[in-house]
């Protein structure tokens, strides 16, 4: 509920009033005035938090005219407005305590390719990776390589004037801007591009704000050309945003995009792009040198760009073991092999080489490799050893774990984590060791550990202190260390901002600038008289209004000492989102995150959600309630006690009583509980985690719906069912009853019973139930090759065919096979929140999956989801009582001499996996063990790269996500089922996804194990 206008102060009500006349003049987008979406956007990369009066998403052109226009009226001239992209600044460039206008939402669609002339239009809301994966057909690629390329903008990298991974090659964002289309806060639009003297001459002549806006750029051109000059440094990474070096290009042309790239949306707001692509090179090569030093890495860079490779970048040794514990090493282990000589390595040089013709790219790597070998003796041994990657595919694995180096240091173990705040300094690459060892040492001075990685052939790396900043003693450190540094940097001919752009680092742009800083300000009052664009970044219109300076704005840490220690440590899993946004990832085929994807609201992320949690959390201690001790108090109270507050607080909320949990709890309940983020974020945050922790809280006060009742409490009642299952598929079948349920539980296309008596069915196969008196039977010839089946709900009752042709197929392979008793394994308690109900179902589960382990058989399950439960939330709230269960691969390939000797005992087949996305996120190799499974017995696995199916337990079968959830299945999902191609070579994981794939496309997929029995001679 947003509060009425009267019980709101001033500015609240200017900006309501505000969006009610913008809904009211044509605005066609989506207008958010919600507590909940506004934290959410008070955050991006940086370590600034500041909350806006609201969130607008504009869908077109037309909507920020309307949007300009009426900021313009007298009564709304206080209006700020920032536009956002993708909200992975680390400056707080996007970040405003007025309007954020956030065009990722809508405003992304590609508008044209040109192949032939090899140009692309763009809206500015176009991700990079989204753009290159569909130019990549026509062998063309957008050159801008960022560690954030799968959620940043082109609008995000425009204004910022975005560079990365080999730029000495192909230069920043703005080098490949050909002309944009700007939105101006008059509400004019306008479309720059290089113009020649005569078109200059008919434009300047206008009396408009174009033309006054290029003849006032012009002048300050004319009359400074000489400060200018002497003042801009020479340097890769020039100074960006306002660019007055380059208001006329080499043929000298005038061009205002050199003006409008880097302004961070301080002069309009950028709306359309036409930029130039280049031919991917087909090869490519990456050389890994190895140091046991770092700072003779930086030394030793200098010397292997005389090589001219396509870059060259650099890791330390703390990135690289952060590395090595994360989901990305499974990917680029190979490709680091440790030294021979057993040494440690304290960094690493990546040197690219890329070409067109293949006998160039071997000709220059042997060049390289050669003079690596030759100087062995004479560098005195700094480097240790080197590696050599071939092809795109194995490159780009090394790309992808170098960009996600920026999250990686985010996630380093403690309070004092790395931030970002002075990480983006570019000096001449010739100073760059000579200032790094400064820089070092200005670290060390303050006892400060830190990461640091980058382009050393840039000149321009990534340095990150280690700072707890809900310490105020250690908060007072940035600004200590970001004085220095710009010292630094101005004594090695270098610049505070290479690569980030400023934001609320612009404090230092005066300085930087001197007396060329008056003529920013002038550029700026053509721009925006009034200061609503993004107002205190970069520079102001007028002398008497100030920038914004790097500790006069609120940062996270000043909001975070709020929450105690306690209470931080027990959602600890939620609080470390330090908002890199690797979850906002473009990509529909990437697991995470799948309720992103579906809706494209960022609520309904890990980052929204860790910001709603950690804003939670402040409000209840603000209030000081302790959700810890309500927790315990809750596993000693009585449910019918309780009912008459739960009833009352219901009846308040069906009323419209306001209370922010309400909104917290919206966002939860989009989850789909797939664990993605919990194996994926480099942070590790872990949403299903936390999210069963607020739900237990939220549902002591409020009432339950019916449906999670059913839903927690239905391995329980499944045994009883099944032994009426036509009684039970009755009652589900017919659509009258679909919609009851629908309608009063919130259930919908609830799954039937197979009506398989699984007794029956074992005594057939001749397989016995894993009792200690029926281990105890067993030779040890038969033990060694005996395995115990753990089983869950849903495969066994609902899908009970997998089960029995599972065992048919490790008869076949001539093991023994017995299964547990059936025992309910609750996670659909804890994904819901009933943890008091969780943690007992799970001591009763472990005690009997412990006792049968006992035994030295090994416990397998078939269902990724249910099985990993055991070593994720089992472990979380049994710790050593969990039981070590193994996913049925991971125990196979451990077999695979037996299953290599019964090869010949298939047919040779092709299909194609389809793996679960907790599977794949959160046991990595299991996915690649189902591969090699597949080989020993003859068979060719191809493992197909897909998102998230959408069902993800029973998520899809709650009627309030039935829409997201078929949604989510056919951003991935639907063209691979429907493929003719694959028809009857998929298989998949999952119970949840063949559920999907048998509900939408009315598909059975078989299980592996399956196919496998299938391939049998």
């Amino acid at each position: 509920m947003i509060p009425r206008i009267d019980q709101t102060s001033p500015l609240q009500s200017l900006y309501l009033s505000f969006i009610d006349r913008l809904r009211a003049s044509g605005f066609s987008g989506d207008l958010s005035p919600d507590y909940a979406t506004r934290t959410v956007l008070a955050t991006d990369n940086s370590i600034y938090q500041v909350l806006p009066q609201g969130v607008v998403y504009p869908k077109n052109v037309a909507d920020i005219i309307t949007l300009t226009k009426l900021s313009q009226l007298r009564e709304f001239v206080g209006i700020v407005l920032s536009p956002r992209g993708g909200g992975t600044g680390t400056n707080g460039q996007s970040l405003t305590d007025g309007l954020v206008v956030d065009t990722s939402k809508y405003m992304n669609q590609i508008l044209e390719i040109n192949a032939e002339e090899r140009w692309v239009r763009v809206q500015c809301g176009v991700v990079k990776d989204q753009l290159n994966a569909a130019i990549k057909p026509y062998g063309l690629f957008f050159a801008p390589e960022l560690s954030t390329s799968n959620r940043a903008t082109i609008g995000g990298m425009i204004n910022t004037d975005a560079s990365g991974q080999g730029s000495c090659r192909y230069g920043k964002t703005r080098d490949h801007v050909l002309e944009l289309k700007t939105v101006l806060l008059d509400g004019s639009e306008w479309t720059s591009r290089a113009i020649n003297d005569d078109e200059f001459a008919q434009i300047s002549a206008r009396t408009d704000r174009v033309g006054q806006v290029h003849k006032v750029i012009d002048s300050i051109q004319r009359e400074h050309a000489d400060l200018i000059d002497a003042k801009f440094p020479k340097l890769n990474r020039c100074l960006t945003g306002y660019d007055l070096a380059h208001i006329r290009d080499e043929q000298g042309n005038f061009n205002l995009n050199n003006i409008l790239c880097g302004s961070e949306g301080t002069l309009g707001f950028i709306v359309e792009a036409k930029i130039n692509l280049l031919q991917t090179p087909k090869y490519s090569a990456l050389i890994n040198v190895n140091y046991r030093d770092f700072n003779a890495a930086l030394r030793d860079a200098t010397q292997l760009m005389k090589a001219e490779p396509t870059s060259i970048e650099t890791v330390d040794s703390k990135v690289l073991n952060l590395a090595m514990k994360d989901i990305v090493w499974h990917s680029v282990a190979e490709f680091f092999p440790e030294p021979e000589s057993g040494e440690k390595i304290q960094g690493i040089n990546l040197v690219e080489y890329t070409a067109h013709d293949e006998a160039e790219l071997n000709a220059a790597v042997k060049k390289f490799t050669d003079l690596l070998d030759a100087d062995a003796q004479n560098l005195n041994n700094i480097r240790i050893s080197y590696s050599t990657a071939w092809g795109n595919e194995s490159v780009n694995k090394i790309w992808g774990m170098r960009k996600k180096a920026v999250g990686l240091l985010g996630g380093a173990a403690g309070e004092a984590r790395p931030i970002p705040f002075v990480e983006d300094t570019a000096v001449p690459p010739e100073n760059l060791a000579d200032f790094i060892m400064e820089f070092r040492q200005l670290l060390d001075e303050n006892n400060l550990a830190y990461g640091m990685f980058g382009h050393v052939d840039a000149g321009v790396l990534h340095v990150r202190p280690a700072i707890d900043m809900k310490d105020p003693v250690q908060e007072k450190l940035v600004r200590v260390i970001s004085d220095r540094v710009a010292e630094l940097t101005h004594k090695y001919n270098g610049l505070l901002w290479g690569e980030h752009g400023k934001g609320v680092r612009s404090e230092y742009a005066p300085k930087f600038f001197g007396e060329l800083y008056p003529q920013l300000q002038r550029i700026k009052a053509e721009f925006d008289p009034h200061n609503q664009l993004n107002p205190g970044k970069i520079a102001t219109p007028a002398t008497n209004m100030e920038l914004l300076k790097i500790d006069g704005v609120t940062t996270r840490g000043q909001l975070d000492r709020k929450i105690p220690v306690q209470v931080w440590e027990g959602y600890s899993e939620g609080m470390h989102c330090n908002g890199n946004g690797l979850c906002y990832n473009w990509n529909p085929n990437d697991a995470m995150c799948p309720s992103w994807k579906g809706t494209r609201d960022r609520v309904h992320s890990p980052k929204g959600r860790a910001s709603l949690m950690r804003e939670w959390l402040k409000q209840m201690s603000e209030r000081d309630i302790n959700p810890l001790e309500e927790s315990k108090k809750l596993k000693h109270s009585s449910f019918l006690f309780s009912l008459p507050s739960r009833i009352s607080n219901t009846i308040g909320k069906r009323n419209g009583e306001y209370d922010f949990s309400h909104e917290v709890h919206n966002s939860m309940m989009g989850c789909l509980a797939c664990k993605s983020c919990a194996g994926q974020c480099p942070i590790k945050v872990d949403v299903p985690e936390f999210r069963s922790k607020f739900l237990e809280l939220y549902y002591s006060r409020y009432l339950r719906p019916l449906k999670d009742y059913f839903i927690g409490g239905l391995e329980f009642m499944i045994p009883t069912l099944a032994r009426v299952p036509w009684l039970y598929n009755a009652a589900m079948k017919p659509k009258f009853m679909q919609r009851i349920l629908a309608n009063v539980a919130g259930m919908v296309d609830s799954p039937l019973l197979s009506g398989i008596n699984l007794q029956t069915e074992l005594n057939k196969l001749g397989v016995q139930w894993a009792t200690l008196e029926n281990i105890s039977q067993l030779t040890s010839e038969q033990k060694s090759k005996a395995v115990i089946f753990v089983q869950d709900a849903f495969t066994s009752y609902f899908e009970t065919p997998v089960v029995l042709d599972s065992l048919k197929i490790l008869q076949a392979l001539g093991f023994i096979s017995l299964v547990a008793p059936f025992k309910p394994n609750g996670k659909p308690l804890q994904v819901h929140g009933f943890l008091k109900a969780f943690a007992k179902a799970a001591d009763v589960n472990a005690t009997l999956l412990n006792g049968l382990a006992s035994s030295g058989i090994p416990l397998v399950g078939l269902d990724p989801a249910m099985t990993l439960a055991y070593r994720g939330e089992y472990l979380k709230v049994l710790g050593t009582h969990a039981p070590k269960v193994h996913l049925v691969q991971e125990w196979l390939i451990a077999q695979k001499d037996l299953l290599t000797s019964k090869k010949d005992s298939f047919h040779a087949g092709e299909y194609s996996l389809l793996a679960h996305c907790t599977e794949k996120t959160n046991a990595v190799s299991s996915v690649k063990d189902w591969q090699l499974v597949f080989a020993h017995l003859g068979q060719t696995l191809k493992v197909i790269e897909t998102g998230c199916c959408g069902m993800s337990g029973t998520y899809g079968h709650e009627a309030a996500n039935v829409e997201t959830s078929k949604k989510i299945y056919q951003l991935s999902w639907s063209a691979v089922v429907n493929n003719p191609a694959n028809a009857g070579k998929l298989t998949a994981t999952g119970y949840s996804c063949r559920s999907q794939t048998k509900r939408v496309d009315k598909v059975n997929l078989p299980h592996p194990l399956q196919v496998l029995l299938a391939q049998r001679k």
